[in-house]
């Protein structure tokens, strides 16, 4: 093919590959193809897709000839789409010289891109827009075809060793240009004091484009992470938005609306409102989406530690300092930072209440220990002692320091609305409380919320707003100011870049979170005596269900209580690692926060009155009312996280209960009808032989009356009259339908048969049997039924 009919393809091709940005085309479907289930497909896509494979040589190869491609502005991220539709240009330098108006008769606005750029928008945003592909098996994320493509490019393009492979090419010189800059087609405001790309200013002193190799390295390795970062972080709300912007860049912004108002590119009111629109979309990453993200991070991080260390002379560094070191000195503060902030926070604040959580927390806590991806190993121990954090990190920690104080009491605030007694949700708490009890981890963060909380002395009141820039180069502060000051000023400007002016900063170390981490230690302290009620439940079930309980003729829940939970089901060890989970998260919380012993021992003791003289649990906290008893907020926390329950027992008709798991449906239906049958026309015979007085009586009143419930049970709180019902004596057959009845008479019957004895007189001598029995406990245990055990 010529350069002219690959150029025209190459839209189609990766359409094809990607599919389409409305979601409509699935293409190769590269985040459901997996080399366990489609092993020949799989590998071709990777071959194909390879950094050095077919793909990308095609990509190359038209990057020489410095073809430019479409990409819709209206399938950006929100923020983005919103803030090119008002016409102010966006911080990113990716976006700049790019936007195009569309000719006459056109629609929507355009990136003009080149073949490098428009494949990594496609790729990067095929994990946004394909989110309903059929899926015909369980596809595991970290497996997929499009994982491992992203791992690929991350250690291609940002190499932890050595520098970036130079792109293959066809030219003499052997170089292919990197982008040049282009006058704009429509002149754009600009929001925020945008970062002025690492590649202009390297480049700027070069002869040629193609007299440094080292330019085209780093500007591939910066378009691709700008393309990542983007495409999967720059989602937020309306209201972080306007939050975002700083005061002055809110009148420039006004002042341009103002000035084209009269123009001919559109109306200010309309493009207002469709940029409401576009904040207003409710965004929903996805647990695929949050696993990339957390691959990125520590991709970045394992990138950034890799970098040399400085020369002692500054002379000696401004020489030899390549534009791929400078790359990894920047990397985090200046591309990633502040997007994955505003990610965090979005996550912590609309994702689900379930264990799908455990996502978001592993990629934030991937974040916060960037030590765990340094090039350095550990000394090797006998014993396995946790790693004290070196103080190098101490600068980490302090310019990112809301990802560590806010975040934490984000978390705090959804643990309080977890059930803990559930082994996942126990988890997450012991992931978090054991990375920050890591030795001298808490300390640093308390020096660092310190440096924040110093008072402003040197910075005149007047410089305050440049705190909002969160790419300050440099120090304004005096050469003759302390060291601490100027750590202190680093602090500041990072969290008022984030959050702005007004922002009241809520101190990981005081009172406030303090009291949230004592209510989450009282609320472990909950859940464990929850879980060992559960196990004490669990074990004494089992040892009453002995073998001879196969031989009973009722089924022995039937009629009881509900006493469902999660752990029923899950079994005694996971029971055992909730409790181990909920010690240690204790354990290290008290670490932390310094919790005394006199502090668990009361908390210890509250949750030990949560139970009655008997062992069993207490209602949930209800007022009493004209209408019965109601849940008080209390309550209702209590009865969520499986603190307290009431006990929900079947008060209707036993014999209209629902068809159960261990019961034949056709033999209940049948022997219903059987027994309404034999009710109807007997009544009145069976009336009267319960209302004697003798023998015969108590023992027909045994077998034909199923008593109304007598026993002290605790209601729900529905209504607070109950009309009980006496439904007379009745003879009731739906023991036989039970599979545990069935299956006891087979072996009886297979037992009688060892000893010649046939199915006839087999049934004689389980009725003889029987009624024996029945004689005995009528004597005894009037009052006891056997189906309603």
């Amino acid at each position: 093919f010529s350069l002219k009919e690959l150029h025209g393809i190459f839209p189609w091709l990766v359409e094809s590959i990607f599919g389409s940005l409305d979601g409509i085309i699935v293409g190769w479907n590269l985040r459901c193809l997996q080399g366990r289930t489609n092993p020949n497909e799989y590998s071709v896509a990777l071959d194909f897709l390879d950094p050095s494979g077919p793909m990308m040589k095609l990509v190359y190869k038209l990057q020489a000839e410095e073809y430019r491609y479409d990409f819709p502005v209206s399938y950006l991220p929100g923020p983005v789409k919103a803030s090119i539709q008002e016409q102010v240009l966006p911080e990113c330098s990716l976006y700049h010289n790019k936007v195009q108006f569309p000719s006459s008769g056109g629609l929507g606005l355009n990136l003009a891109l080149n073949p490098f750029e428009y494949y990594m928008f496609y790729f990067a945003i095929s994990l946004i827009t394909q989110k309903n592909s059929p899926v015909t098996h369980h596809v595991s994320p970290s497996n997929s075809a499009y994982f491992i493509l992203v791992d690929t490019y991350l250690k291609c393009f940002l190499p932890t060793e050595g520098s970036v492979l130079p792109p293959p090419s066809s030219n003499p010189g052997g170089a292919i240009p990197s982008p040049t800059p282009r006058s704009p087609a429509v002149p754009f405001s600009s929001y925020g004091m945008h970062h002025t790309s690492l590649l202009k200013r390297h480049i700027a002193h070069q002869p040629s484009v193609n007299a440094d190799p080292a330019s085209q390295e780093i500007w591939r390795s910066e378009t691709l992470l700008q393309i990542f970062v983007e495409m999967w972080l720059h989602h937020y709300s309306l209201e972080m938005y306007q939050k975002m912007q700083s005061p002055h860049v809110k009148l420039e912004v006004l002042h341009y609306r103002l000035s084209i108002s009269s123009k001919h590119h559109g109306s200010p009111a309309q493009s207002s409102y469709q940029a409401l629109h576009a904040y207003q979309e409710s965004f929903k990453p996805t647990e695929e989406h949050v696993l990339v993200v957390r691959l990125l991070v520590k991709h970045l991080h394992a990138f950034s530690n890799s970098l040399k260390p400085e020369p002692l002379s500054p002379s000696a560094h401004s020489h030899t300092a390549s534009p791929l070191e400078e790359f990894k000195r920047v990397v985090i503060p200046r591309f990633v930072q502040e997007k994955l902030y505003i990610f965090l926070q979005h996550c912590f604040g609309h994702w689900p209440l379930d264990a799908s959580f455990r996502a978001v927390l592993e990629m934030w806590l991937s974040y916060l220990q960037p030590w765990r991806y340094a090039p350095e190993k550990p000394p090797q121990s006998a014993e396995p002692l946790p790693r004290s954090v070196s103080e190098k990190w101490a600068a980490f920690i302090q310019e990112n320091l809301l990802m560590y104080t806010k975040l934490f009491v984000g978390f705090l605030n959804r643990a309080l609305r977890t059930d803990l007694v559930s082994p996942k949700n126990a988890l997450m708490v012991f992931r978090v409380a054991k990375v920050f009890a890591q030795p001298n981890l808490a300390e640093m963060i308390l020096k660092g919320e310190q440096l924040f909380l110093e008072p402003e002395l040197v910075i005149p009141h007047r410089q305050h707003r440049l705190f909002m820039s969160p790419t300050l180069g440099g120090s304004f502060l005096s050469s003759r100011s302390p060291a601490v000051t100027d750590a202190s000023f680093k602090v500041k400007s990072h969290v008022y870049s984030l959050e702005g002016q007004d922002f009241q900063y809520k101190q990981m170390f005081g009172t406030e979170v303090r009291n949230l981490v004592l209510k989450l230690a009282q609320l472990i302290c909950q859940a464990q005596q929850t879980a060992k009620s559960i196990s004490d439940h669990s074990a004494e079930t089992m040892a009453t269900q002995s073998f001879f309980s196969w031989f009973r003729f009722t089924p022995s829940d039937m009629n009881g209580s509900y006493t469902g939970n999660d752990l029923d089901e899950i079994g005694q060890d996971s029971i055992k690692k909730t409790d181990e989970y909920l010690e240690k998260a204790l354990e290290y919380l008290c670490q932390i926060f310094k919790l005394s012993e006199a502090q668990l021992t009361q908390m210890m003791m509250k949750c030990g009155t949560a139970q009655d003289e008997n062992g069993k649990k207490q209602l949930p906290d209800c007022i009493q009312s004209e209408n019965g008893l109601i849940l008080t907020p209390l309550g209702r926390y209590q009865i969520i996280n499986g603190l307290r329950r009431f006990e929900v027992q079947y008060q209707g008709d036993a014999e209209l209960q629902p068809i159960r798991s261990y019961e034949n449906a056709t033999l209940v239906r049948l022997l219903f009808r059987l027994s309404s049958v034999l009710n109807e026309r007997f009544a009145d015979q069976m009336e009267v032989l319960c209302s004697r007085e003798d023998f015969v009586g108590r023992l027909c009143r045994y077998h034909l009356i199923n008593p109304h419930l007598v026993q002290k049970i605790r209601y729900s709180p529905v209504v607070r009259d109950r009309t009980s019902q006496n439904w007379g004596p009745r003879i009731s057959l739906r023991f036989l339908a039970s599979y545990r009845t069935l299956i006891s008479l087979l072996m009886i019957y297979f037992l009688a048969s060892w000893f010649y004895i046939g199915p006839v007189g087999c049934t004689f001598i389980i009725l003889i049997g029987y009624f024996l029995y029945a004689v005995i406990m009528t004597f005894f245990f009037e009052g006891w039924k056997p189906h309603e055990h």
